[in-house]
């Protein structure tokens, strides 16, 4: 009798952790705020809407805080966390210092909706959020966002700086770094895609249009010209020369014509195993969005925090 009961324990133990995991995977879901916060979506859309408006390149730095959050940790809001004594900020890492921007537009959205459903809407939340309209904004692609992420009250910038991808990197270290995340090569070269918006700081690519052998000889001469050898490490350039603020498949046919600005960009086009996946994209666009889109969904899924895990910040830059 003592065993069965024993035994009936057990499966009823089992019965409600695993009722408990289901609820806790059901937590990310896009309606997670109707009730306790219906004007969440709108008005973290507005703000973006005007902080792109004011300054066009704002687009891009709000999508790459997402990213750059969620390749740390998971997307937790720990790239938004200032030093403090328990917190090494990741805004310090080495690919993230002086070039990861965006974090007054979250502070003011986050103030903004403190005052409609205080203590309710998370940071890693209104990351995710503001990466789907910024996109919007400049006539990229759209994706519901899944919703229900809680704030971390750590930060790693020693992980920044091991699980960010690098300007730098060759084709083997992108796909190793996108892998660790759970992405595939599809997802890595569709992300890689957000580079049709945005610019890069003379750092990040003066080895390439010096040194690299895989360039356009015209790119490579007008991009020397705002980024002299010893000099002008913060000169910015943009990513698609072409159509650098609309958000669309150029980067991909620039590519293809060897006029990627970073060196990890071009690799993607070098005669490897990417090389088909971009000439696929720089012809249908549609394809690029669609895969953009599922990519940005599967990103926002890493490791998020949920139910009791961490906490939903009062002020992003802070742990409360």
């Amino acid at each position: 009798m003592g065993s069965r009961v024993c035994v009936s324990c057990f499966v009823a133990i089992m019965l409600l952790l695993m009722a408990s995991a289901r609820q806790t995977d059901a937590q990310l879901t896009s309606t997670f705020y109707d009730k306790s916060c219906p004007a969440a979506l709108s008005t973290i859309r507005k703000a973006v809407r005007t902080a792109i408006a004011k300054e066009r390149r704002m687009a891009a730095s709000l999508i790459r805080l997402h990213f750059h959050d969620c390749f740390v940790q998971g997307c937790d809001a720990s790239v938004l966390l200032d030093d403090a004594p328990s917190i090494n900020s990741e805004k310090n890492a080495f690919q993230n210092f002086r070039s990861l921007r965006g974090f007054e537009v979250v502070d003011s959205i986050k103030a903004t909706v403190e005052k409609a459903c205080p203590g309710v809407v998370s940071c890693a939340d209104i990351l995710a959020v503001a990466s789907r309209d910024a996109s919007e904004y400049v006539n990229g692609p759209m994706w519901t966002v899944k919703l229900g992420r809680r704030d971390s009250i750590t930060a790693s910038k020693d992980l920044a700086e091991a699980d960010l991808p690098i300007a730098f990197n060759d084709l083997d270290a992108q796909i190793s770094s996108f892998a660790k995340q759970g992405l595939s090569v599809r997802d890595m070269v569709a992300l890689s895609g957000a580079h049709t918006i945005g610019q890069a700081q003379c750092a990040t690519f003066r080895g390439r249009v010096y040194n690299d052998t895989n360039i356009d000889a015209g790119f490579a001469r007008m991009r020397r010209r705002g980024c002299p050898v010893s000099d002008g490490n913060g000169n910015l350039a943009p990513l698609d020369l072409v159509t650098p603020n609309s958000f669309d498949n150029n980067y991909y046919k620039n590519l293809i014509q060897k006029k990627g600005l970073l060196h990890s960009d071009q690799v993607l086009f070098n005669g490897g195993s990417t090389d088909d996946i971009v000439t696929s994209y720089s012809k249908d666009k549609t394809a690029f969005y669609s895969d953009f889109a599922s990519a940005m969904v599967k990103m926002g899924d890493i490791s998020p925090l949920t139910g009791s895990s961490g906490q939903i910040r009062k002020v992003c830059s802070v742990v409360n």
